[in-house]
């Protein structure tokens, strides 16, 4: 026997890929264990194990039917536990001397069920938080645990540099991190007229090494942060001058969000830790920290193909460890603590958003709605022949002839000798030909129903906004995991582009060949078709925009015992009289303005006028979402 092709080696290969993600959508590839499938359903891998249906028909009993996020706080307390325990086994496997420390930045997730459940969850390792704004600052004085850093970066003016010494008159353990000269003069400037505590004091250093990925940008030489190796020494020379060089404590550095590739963190390492030992010996003797930014990126990707990252915490955190102890061992200078801010690997994965399918848009041909005539084209005749005997065994040749008699039903449409019924008639039994072969042949497709399969893929409507809720979807084109959360135990064969209910062509997840997402073919008119999609809750949330007035979700936390769960913490989504007045607009104008034109109508009676307005008050008062129910 010959030897197979290579073009039939790679088809035969991408079927395995696609058969297996069809099979559990890649949840073995981005869950990292937190979901499981069992029953058909996709499950909490926690405890009592919930199905994320049962939890969603339970909200959705209270007449919820837009999307919802659903929290899971014991998933945040899984990534700190996590975070720590590999650093911690790091710097025991290498002898280190440092500590340890880590800070979650607010601008990842501010929303107050996310930073509760950090604080709590993290207040046993003294996890702080970081701020890079001056309501984030206030936000963290009031919120961190006391006893843990605060580290505050990002541009400031004198007002927020006087907050940092509040919080450090206050008793909190905090870090400025200067970004440019003129901050640095400014809290000299601020120490001088005042008699405050002074903070501490740290560098964020400008690396020649840069990150990778989509937020490579961060790092290098052109980063928007950062001193540069003359201003760093000039920075030390004031200090000096003012007499707080022991307040410089910490230097810091980020080459970028969600690393792709660990070398680049390597390289910045080695950068980073040369300049530390440097500034040891320039006399920095209370200098005892290096912050390394966030960076360790989650795993988005559920193909096998496009892993988000090529390395794992474990290699993370023993490189980080490895290096720097390396290099204050060569420069003799005492081992530095260790500072992390890693916010999207804590929380990317509490939240999931929910989201029901409302329509599935072009392939809307069911056999009921099959008009037939009295006497009918001989092809449409054969055609009924062919979707009524079709089997396994003649599958393929039967597709073939229903779409040589499609071309030819389509040519006599053209030449005026068939009517629009008959073509409607003939688009309905192709497509259901179409769709039982590709089920008939589900286990061994041939190259030519996938081809089918993507050209006639489905468009499903989701209830909700990519702008709102997926924003870096739309931005940068970052992928989610998405899949449904039930009907798990039939395979999905629909090739599938998702499109959002926003007023805008972009609102749209289009089917991607290379990273294919296949849903099931389900009648929504019998039932519900719910999709989740994963990983959102790392600045989705906080970067979701209003567009067409679509407001965040309504949300919930859950929180799972041994032998149950509970929902709690429900935030419902802004009304639509409540979106107007966030953006400038007088509710109750808007509201008196319809009421008096509801009034002034000679069309309907008094208690039709009544009826009216009681309708027009509820609607008002409720989300902007759609509320079709099947």
């Amino acid at each position: 026997m010959g030897k197979r092709s290579t073009k039939q080696d790679r088809r035969d290969h991408q079927y395995k890929r696609v058969v297996r993600f069809m099979n559990n959508f890649g949840l073995d590839i981005w869950a990292n264990k937190n979901f499981i499938i069992e029953d058909g359903e996709i499950k909490l891998n926690y405890k009592c194990m919930p199905s994320l249906l049962e939890i969603t028909d339970k909200i959705r009993a209270n007449d919820v039917k837009g999307p919802i996020i659903l929290r899971f706080p014991h998933l945040i307390e899984r990534q700190i536990k996590t975070l720590y325990n590999y650093f911690e086994k790091a710097i025991n496997n290498n002898n280190y001397k440092g500590s340890f420390q880590a800070v979650f930045p607010l601008k990842v997730n501010q929303f107050p069920a996310v930073v509760d459940a950090v604080t709590t969850q993290g207040k046993k390792y003294n996890y702080g938080l970081e701020a890079g704004s001056k309501a984030e600052l206030i936000l963290a004085m009031s919120k961190a645990p006391y006893g843990a850093h605060i580290t505050v970066n990002g541009f400031k003016d004198e007002e927020m540099l006087t907050l940092g010494f509040i919080a450090a008159q206050s008793g909190r353990k905090i870090t400025i991190t200067i970004e440019g000269l003129n901050e640095l003069e400014t809290i000299i400037a601020v120490a001088e007229k005042c008699q405050l505590k002074v903070p501490n004091i740290g560098i964020r250093v400008r690396l020649h090494s840069a990150g990778s990925g989509i937020w490579a940008k961060s790092g290098g030489m052109d980063a928007k942060f950062g001193l540069t190796s003359t201003e760093i020494i000039e920075a030390v020379h004031l200090l000096k001058d003012a007499n707080l060089l022991n307040k410089l404590t910490m230097i810091h550095f980020h080459i970028g969000s969600q690393m792709s590739d660990i070398a680049p963190l390597k390289k910045a390492l080695r950068e980073a830790g040369n300049i530390y030992a440097e500034l040891k010996k320039m006399g920095a003797d209370d200098l005892t920290s290096i912050n390394i930014g966030g960076g360790l990126a989650v795993e988005y990707d559920q193909h096998e193909k496009a892993y988000a990252r090529n390395y794992s915490i474990d290699e993370f955190s023993s490189s980080v460890v490895f290096l720097l102890g390396e290099i204050m061992d060569a420069k003799n200078v005492a081992h530095p603590d260790i500072f992390t801010e890693s916010g999207r690997f804590i929380v990317a994965s509490h939240a999931v958003l929910i989201t029901p399918v409302l329509e599935l848009f072009s392939q809307d041909y069911q056999e009921k709605l099959l008009s037939f005539k009295e006497n009918n084209p001989p092809l449409l005749d054969e055609l009924m022949e062919l979707n009524k005997l079709l089997n396994n065994a003649n599958c393929i040749e039967y597709l073939h002839d229903a779409l040589d008699h499609m071309e030819s039903l389509f040519t006599l449409f053209d030449l005026g000798y068939i009517d629009l019924q008959d073509r409607s008639n003939a688009e309905i039994l192709v497509h259901n030909i179409i769709k039982k072969a590709l089920y008939l042949k589900s286990a061994n497709p041939t190259n030519e129903l996938e081809q089918l399969q993507i050209k006639l893929q489905e468009r499903y409507l989701i209830n909700a906004s990519v702008f709102q809720s997926l924003p870096d979807y739309w931005g940068l084109g970052q992928h989610f995991p998405v899949m449904p959360i039930h009907h798990l135990n039939t395979t999905p064969l629909r090739a599938a582009s998702l499109w959002d209910i926003t007023c805008d062509s972009d609102g749209e997840i289009g089917f991607d060949p290379e990273k294919p997402l296949y849903l099931h073919d389900v009648n929504l008119d019998e039932e519900d078709y719910l999709l989740g999609f994963f990983n959102v809750g790392a600045y989705q949330e906080t970067l979701g925009m209003q567009h067409n007035l679509f407001t965040h979700p309504n949300e919930y936390t859950v929180k799972i015992t041994d032998t149950a769960y509970e929902i709690s913490n429900p935030i419902e989504a802004k009304n639509i009289l409540d979106v107007l007045d966030t953006i400038g607009y007088n509710k109750e104008e808007i509201l008196t303005k319809l009421k008096s034109d509801l009034e002034k109508s000679d069309f309907i009676t008094k208690k039709e006028k009544s009826d009216t307005l009681t309708k027009l008050e509820t609607f008002l008062n409720q989300n902007g979402y759609l509320r079709t129910t099947n």
